[in-house]
């Protein structure tokens, strides 16, 4: 199936009796953004709080770890996706906010009827895509099997093992200001993880928002991959969450996912690493 849905899609797929339309809007507004206005029938899900296991100490896996696998089946019920389940996501930041994330944790768990809405909420409104308030009725779901993670995932020991290695590639998919180390809006220190490759998520997408075509995704990141292998690459972004949208285009594209560092800078910069600032 592709990952990839078009908004123009959406309503017949409406009709299917095992959809799950799933809001991933995150950030502080978000549960009162989907009670006052969300598409109809979409459920709600909290990044922060069903999505990953946040612990006080960022150190430890960096601001958005995987939750436990039996959190993780708990939230699919609680959502109502069973695994019969037709899953499309949207959020209303390209799918930046977490419909990426929960996309990669869906496939990873080896759930193949899963979905990214295109344009996410602002397209579907603008094709007149019907609207509710309010919160949804969930319908009871099974305890959702969850065995393991099948996509690979690669630890900090990894990443500065091979971030230097001409033969691995290591993505850092944040903004330029924030990986040049000239701003950083969330975590301690500025700067990003020597040897890492900068490759905004923003350039998996065309001037109004929806993702380049396979096509187009296919030959960039051919080209940026110059043969590597998907387990000589590794992607990660502030706290593992839009690293996803990379891993994302690049499914979008036909090419297999390379391993996502979850902890990614907001990990790694707290941990006395080697790390390249603007005064360095």
């Amino acid at each position: 199936m592709k990952p990839i849905l078009d908004v123009n899609e959406l309503p017949s797929l409406a009709q299917l009796e095992n959809l799950v339309l799933v809001d991933a809007r995150a950030g502080k507004d978000a549960k009162s953004n989907y009670e006052a206005k969300h598409l109809q029938g979409a459920v709600y899900v909290d990044l922060d709080l069903q999505l990953a296991h946040i612990d006080e100490d960022f150190s430890k896996g960096g601001r958005h770890p995987l939750p436990p696998l039996k959190q993780f089946s708990e939230t699919l019920s609680a959502l109502g996706i069973s695994e019969k389940s037709h899953v499309v996501i949207y959020d209303d930041k390209n799918a930046s906010n977490a419909s990426a994330r929960l996309w990669w944790m869906l496939a990873s768990i080896g759930h193949k009827n899963v979905q990214v809405l295109d344009g996410g909420f602002q397209a579907a409104e603008k094709v007149g895509f019907p609207m509710s308030s309010g919160m949804e009725t969930v319908k009871k779901t099974p305890p959702y099997p969850v065995e393991k993670w099948m996509l690979s995932i690669a630890n900090m020991a990894e990443v500065e093992k091979v971030s230097q290695d001409k033969d691995h590639l290591v993505i850092d998919v944040r903004d330029a200001n924030r990986y040049h180390g000239e701003t950083e809006p969330i975590d301690l220190v500025a700067g990003h993880i020597p040897g890492a490759n900068n490759v905004p998520f923003t350039e998996n997408l065309d001037e109004d928002g929806f993702f380049l075509s396979p096509e187009t995704l296919k030959k960039k990141y051919e080209g940026i991959l110059a043969g590597r292998k998907s387990n000589e690459v590794i992607v990660h972004c502030g706290s593992g969450v839009t690293a996803c949208h990379t891993l994302l285009a690049m499914a979008h594209a036909g090419l297999e996912i390379p391993k996502l560092y979850v902890g990614s800078w907001s990990e790694w910069s707290r941990n006395n690493k080697p790390m390249v600032t603007k005064e360095n």
